[in-house]
This record gives C-alpha cells, structure tokens and sequence, in this order.
C-alpha cells in the first residue's frame, strides 16, 4: 500500500487508542477457543469469513510505483494471496486486487531504476532532467524515462504485475489514476467534500496541521501539472462538482517543491484525496474485505483509516493484518537508495516454489533475505517437501505444517520429484557439459537409475541456478572446470612427481572417498617435500586455471576418475 502522501505516518503522537477488536496485529492475539491452525492464513480466513462478505470477497494490496518494485513490496501481494488461496479452498469466490497508487506525486528522484528485463540503472543513465522538471507531477503524468510505457507509473506498475505473473499469483492491477479518471471515485470523494466538517474534525486528531481551511482533495494545477494542496473554493451544487486551487509550493521531506501560482478550476476527477482520505476510499469502491499492510501503516495510516472509514464514510473497514518487514543482507530494502533485488533476480537462483515457501513463513516475525545465505532457504524448503512426502521425521509441528503449506508452493505435488542439495548443485555449476552434471549427479546417488524424464530434467535445472548464485555471491563455488583443455603451467620435478603418485592413487579404486583424498594430497606433498600451500595451487592451476578454488579433495572425488586422473597426469 501506498505511502508516497506526506502525512502518511507523520504526527504518531497524535494516534489514539485503536479497540482491540479492530487492531491490525491480528495474528498476535489470542485465539481463545478457536480452533488452532497450523497455517496463519487460516487465522485470517475464519476472521474474514466471520464478517459474513459479499462475494465475490475482495483482498487488496497496492504500492506506490515510486521507483524499482522489490522483493519487499512481493511481502504484501504474497500475504493476500496465501488468505485467498485459503478462501477460494473453502468455496468462496475471490478478488484479489492490486492498486497502483499512480497518481501519487513524484516528491524525489531515485537514485536506481530498472528497465522492464530487471536490469539496475543508475539515474545519470537515463534522462533525470526530465524526471526533475516532473517533480510533483503524477506518476502517470511523467514520460517512461525508458521511453517503452505509457508512462514512469505505467513502467513500474509493469514490473510488479510481472512479478505477481512469475510466482503465478493471479492479481487484478487497478491503477488509481483510472479510478479516478474513470469516475470510479468520483461519488466518494464529492461525499467526502460534502461532509468536510466531519473529515477535518476525524483528521485533526492524526494531523497538527488540519485547519478551518483545510479542503481534502489535491487538484492537478492544469498549467504546470503539479498537485497542489491548496483548495480555495468548492462547488458541489452544478452537474459537475469543482474546486478553485492556486499552484502553491508543497513540502518534499527535506526540500520544496515550487509551485507555479497558477489559479484555477478542476473537476473531480483531476485531482486526488489526500492519502489518509484516499484509503478508506479505495476500500469503498472496490468493496475490500481484507488488506494486509506493513507495520508502519499498523501505527500510522491504519488507525485514521478505520476512524475516517466509520465516522466520515460510514462504512466497516476491512479485516486488517499487519505483516513485519523483512530486510536484504540485514540492510532495509530502498528503491531510492539501490538496495533492492528484483523478483526476476530471485527467480534465476531459486525456483519460484522456493521463494513462495519463503513468503509463506509467519508474517509477524522479521526476517532477513539473504543471497549469501541462500543455500539455506532452498535447504529449508527442501525439508519441508520431504516432510510432506514422509521421508523424514519431523515434530508435530513440523509435520501439520508441511501438510497444510507445501501443495499451495507447488503446481503439484509428485513424490517422483528429484532435489538435488543447493550446493552440490552448484559444484555441479562448475562443470559446463551437462551430460558430465548428469553422470556426476548420479554416480553421487542424487539421481535414481528409475528415474523419470521429466524429474531428471527438474532436479538439472536447479543447478545452473546454484551457478548463478555462486557467480553473483563469489562464494567458494564460482569456478569452473577447465575441461577441454590443460592450462598453462610450469611445474618443478618434485611436484610433478608428486601430481603422478596423486594420480596413481584415484586411479588405483573404484570410488574414492572424498576426505580421504583431501588427506592424500596433504601426504602426497609431504612425501616429496612439496610446500602444501603450492601443490594445492598446482592442484587449482590444472582443473581451474586459477591460484585457489574450491576444497580440491572433495571436489576431485566428485568428478569423473578417468579425467582427473589424465589431467593430473597433464595428458587431457
């Protein structure tokens, strides 16, 4: 959900108490005599079930397309997918909608953005003048700096409808600015001008700054195309409802934004409501039901959205959940600041199974996203499936779980189904033929001979995401074996010698213990009074044409024994 409005979660200090009954923390209260669930989404479910809905029932989210649309604003389309799932399982129909907040202001210039494939630009890569004299302007109203859609709106909403696809969650994209060009939001907000006694008295008590000239609507000036907050008149008596406004400056964080002095006449539908109007608003006209959001919002937005959904719109606000925000590397995710990662980034290291498993986890508890340490959410995930499947044990907790959660991560479930480890799918990484990754794979017994085509094909495919997940982390796997030729090198007598005497003893068994071989060339290079540190290097040279590489022993003994022991030979 949006968060673009300046009075978004300022004035904190003027929140009042919110009842209990409509806190968003709804998944951190006691259930009493509830049924205990092992899933939070059924939690959710039986509390918007509870409020007898319409149908079709209707979950939202939204986000305001400001800049590069990340994995962290995924939380909130996840989050309502999961109780939609759950609903449409108990026979309801669902409407899982997505608003753009489009026709937010652009208040400052990011400093990343990405093109629609997901590749990361810096803003002296595209045309940021252009972006500075639409300071303040509607996202819909600023050209695409990438010159591919509609509009800087239009662009970012793109990449977010394109996430949503990649994990097949099948949202409903509402732009705002439609809404209110369309007249969609016409009669609520004519509604609210109507009783604006009422909305600056509700307001007032979120807001220092509501006064007896405070008007809750923001023309587009029509002479510069900047929002504007300053209404000097309103007329609700004609066929077409207008304010008069004059292009005053509007404050941007730290800076202003100068408006052009223009005095003049919009409709209601060139403008918008103030944010804290514009909510509860969207949860009027498209009948929500259900709306997950953010723990700022929890503390900020959320308590004057009920209070202005009841006491000026006289409607029942939705269900609400609060979700904690996860962070990146331990570091928060920002659009504005570059540190972000994109679905499409995610989804060529980890299956989109994977990464729905991670959004399925408890919504309020913080977690950090960690490329590094990826290996072990795709580890984690791996555990779960073969829970489900009863090849492992697990708790009663563990297993309920499993039950409930893993067949909505996955298209279907097939116990046939093959996990290679993550990191052995990335030595295999290092191998560029993929009939060697095969034959590795299965020689290592990751692959039965009975195997199923399609199940073989699915377990290799996880490894050219490991590989780039080594690539892109630099980890102890981003090498590669240099297989079609022996790079260049010099060795002295005594390591040859000793290279030979290696080579004799991985040829000499059938399958060579991997640690074992590991203390073998530790011996082996003491025998010829080779220093441990160069014969490794030699070891590297060889198979890798670098001066380090991964721990050799290990990776020797997983290779095919007729090629290491020619290549330490230096014949092939």
């Amino acid at each position: 959900m949006s968060a673009d409005e300046p009075d978004a979660d300022a004035d904190a200090d003027l929140e009042p108490s919110v009842p209990d009954e409509y806190s968003p923390y709804t998944l951190q209260q006691e259930d009493g005599d509830d049924a205990r669930h092992a899933f939070w989404a059924d939690v959710v479910a039986d509390r918007v079930e509870a409020q007898d809905p319409d149908e079709p029932i209707v979950i939202k989210g939204g986000i305001s397309p400001s800049g590069v649309p990340h994995l962290g604003n995924v939380n909130e389309i996840m989050r309502g997918y999961y109780v939609a799932e759950v609903l449409r399982e108990r026979g309801h129909e669902v409407r899982q909608v997505f608003t753009a907040d489009d026709r937010d202001p652009l208040r400052k210039l990011p400093r990343t953005l990405c093109d629609l494939e997901g590749n990361l630009v810096d803003l002296g890569e595209v045309d940021a003048g252009a972006l500075g004299r639409n300071l303040g302007s509607p996202y819909t109203d600023i050209p695409d700096p990438f010159g591919c859609c509609n509009s800087y709106g239009d662009h970012f909403s793109t990449i977010i409808q394109d996430s949503a696809d990649a994990l097949d969650v099948p949202i409903e994209l509402v732009s705002n600015t439609d809404l209110y060009e369309s007249g969609d939001l016409e009669d609520v907000t004519e509604f609210v001008l109507e009783h604006q006694d009422r909305a600056r008295e509700v307001l007032s008590k979120y807001q220092d700054k509501v006064d007896e000239e405070y008007v809750p609507f923001n023309p587009i000036c029509e002479d510069c195309g900047k929002i504007t907050e300053t209404v000097t008149g309103v007329d609700l008596e004609g066929d077409t409802p207008t304010v008069e406004y004059e292009c005053t400056d509007m404050d941007a964080g730290d800076r202003t934004i100068e408006g052009c002095g223009h005095e003049g006449t919009a409709t209601l539908r060139e403008g918008k409501l103030p944010w804290r109007f514009e909510w509860p608003a969207q949860w009027q006209t498209l009948g929500v039901d259900f709306e997950p959001f953010g723990k700022d919002h929890a503390e900020g937005s959320w308590p004057s959205g009920q209070d202005v959904a009841r006491n000026v719109l006289e409607i029942e606000p939705p269900v609400p959940m609060v979700y904690e925000w996860f962070t990146l590397e331990g570091e928060p995710f920002s659009s504005s600041e570059g540190n972000v990662i994109l679905v499409s980034d995610v989804l060529e290291l980890l299956e989109p199974e994977v990464l729905r498993y991670f959004f399925a986890k408890d919504p309020t508890k913080a977690r950090d996203f960690s490329i590094e340490r990826l290996d072990q959410l795709v580890d984690e995930f791996d555990r779960l499936e073969a829970i489900y499947f009863d090849e492992i044990e697990a708790d009663e907790d563990e297993q309920a779980f499993a039950e409930r959660v893993y067949p909505m991560l996955v298209e279907k479930p097939r116990e046939e189904r093959i996990r290679l480890p993550y990191t052995f799918a990335a030595v295999l990484g290092m191998f560029d033929d993929p009939d060697l990754r095969e034959e590795v794979a299965r020689k290592e017994g990751h692959i039965p001979d009975d195997a199923p085509d399609w199940a073989v094909e699915g377990a290799l495919a996880r490894v050219e995401r490991a590989r780039n997940w080594a690539r892109r982390t630099g980890n102890e796997f981003d090498y590669e074996l240099k297989r079609s030729a022996i790079p260049d090198h010099e060795f002295d007598a005594a390591t040859e010698s000793a290279l030979e005497e290696l080579a004799d003893f991985v040829e000499s068994g059938d399958d060579v213990d991997p640690e074992d071989l590991q203390g073998e060339i530790y011996e082996t290079a003491k025998r010829h009074d080779v220093d441990i540190g160069d014969f490794f290097g030699a070891g590297y040279r060889l198979f890798f044409d670098e001066d380090q590489g991964p721990k050799l022993g290990p990776f020797l003994a997983k290779v095919d024994r007729e090629f290491v022991v020619a290549r330490l030979r230096r014949e092939r």
